[in-house]
């Protein structure tokens, strides 16, 4: 199985297509259409896997299908946090790091660790702000951290102009994708160094894996990174990893039809009475809306029967949730913000839902 991502096909197919295709064994007679589930915590010596934490082959379908679809060359982790974990530990200590304000706030709240113990300088700017992120880009500044579209603020950055700005700086640029996924854009194309993913989300697709990654197309970047994974063992279950291959399949029909589900959701937004402002920025299926205050945007989440009051995104089923119930949001997200991962259901039942939660139907 090759993991470099890279398929004598790929040039010449569209993504939907390399979704479904890549990250597959040879096409030979008997053997299986799918990567089998290799449980194996031990390899018999003389090859190049060894051990069960340097690498699996079921590992490698899921990376070689990502990386295709991305451009560049995949690793899987544990998680989307042991993704971002491992990218950041990359940063020399005392180096500076500009990040979206209002990226997720996983990624804050280590970032916001690692400079309380003086390991990094970090600097928060408007990720849709292009002039504001590259006067940040100065000689102290190592990393240049994406994420768009942001989450929850559904803010947009210009990744094309502001990979341009830090290349010239000697800046090395990541952008977190989970939200927007290869399908609508693949930041490696527009300047970008690494892609991270939780493909916890969109990727996986079902709710039901847990599950990171980092792309990218510098080899030297690309050996530093596996090499961490392999020291520090943040290594992806062989379940997950599968199960998230498995649900790439299906992704271009679920970005699709969650894609479409959410503009006409928008569309029936927007002007309601009891929402003050619709963030969509037609990159996906997530929306924001604002509702006057917190009280009455958690009777809303309680109030849904098929949309889910949950945490986490990306999946086929709906879900909502108040962003700022969770302490390490940044404060500058307003109280009164829910997040709905639109999801694949029919669009009917999910407006009658939402409709007779929001206050103007009590």
């Amino acid at each position: 199985m090759d993991n470099m991502g890279a398929h004598e096909h790929d040039d010449m197919w569209s993504p939907q297509t390399v979704a479904v295709k890549a990250g597959r064994p040879e096409s030979q007679p008997d053997q299986p259409l799918n990567q089998p589930l290799v449980m194996a915590s031990t390899y018999v010596a003389g090859g190049e896997m060894e051990y069960g934490r340097y690498g699996n082959s079921t590992w490698e379908a899921f990376e070689s299908a990502l990386g295709a679809l991305e451009g560049g060359r995949a690793l899987s982790f544990a998680s989307g946090m042991a993704a971002v974990a491992t990218v950041l530990d990359l940063v020399a200590p005392g180096e500076t790091v500009v990040a979206a304000r209002h990226c997720y706030q996983g990624t804050l709240v280590q970032l916001a660790v690692l400079e309380q113990r003086g390991l990094v300088k970090v600097v928060l700017v408007d990720i849709d702000n292009t002039e504001q992120v590259l006067a940040a880009l100065n000689d102290d500044v190592a990393l240049l951290w994406i994420e768009s579209p942001t989450n929850p603020a559904l803010e947009v950055a210009d990744i094309a102009a502001l990979s341009a700005g830090a290349s010239a700086a000697n800046v090395t640029v990541v952008v977190d994708n989970t939200f927007a996924t290869p399908l609508v854009q693949r930041p490696l194309d527009l300047g970008a160094s690494v892609v991270v993913h939780s493909a916890t989300k969109y990727l996986a697709g079902h709710s039901d894996a847990v599950i990171g990654a980092v792309v990218t197309r510098n080899d030297q970047i690309w050996r530093a990174v596996d090499q961490k994974r392999r020291t520090l063992g943040a290594i992806p279950g062989t379940l997950e990893a599968w199960l998230a291959l498995r649900g790439m399949r299906t992704l271009a029909l679920r970005v699709e039809r969650s894609r479409t589900n959410a503009e006409e959701l928008v569309r029936r937004l927007t002007g309601h009475p009891d929402v003050e402002r619709v963030r969509y920025p037609d990159l996906g299926g997530i929306i924001a809306i604002e509702l006057a205050d917190a009280e009455i945007a958690d009777r809303v989440c309680r109030s849904t029967q098929l949309w889910v009051h949950a945490t986490s995104l990306g999946g086929v089923e709906s879900s909502l949730e108040r962003r700022r119930r969770w302490t390490s949001e940044p404060t500058t997200i307003p109280e009164g913000l829910i997040r709905l991962s639109v999801g694949i259901e029919d669009v009917e039942d999910l407006w009658r839902d939402l409709e007779q939660a929001l206050p103007g139907r009590d």
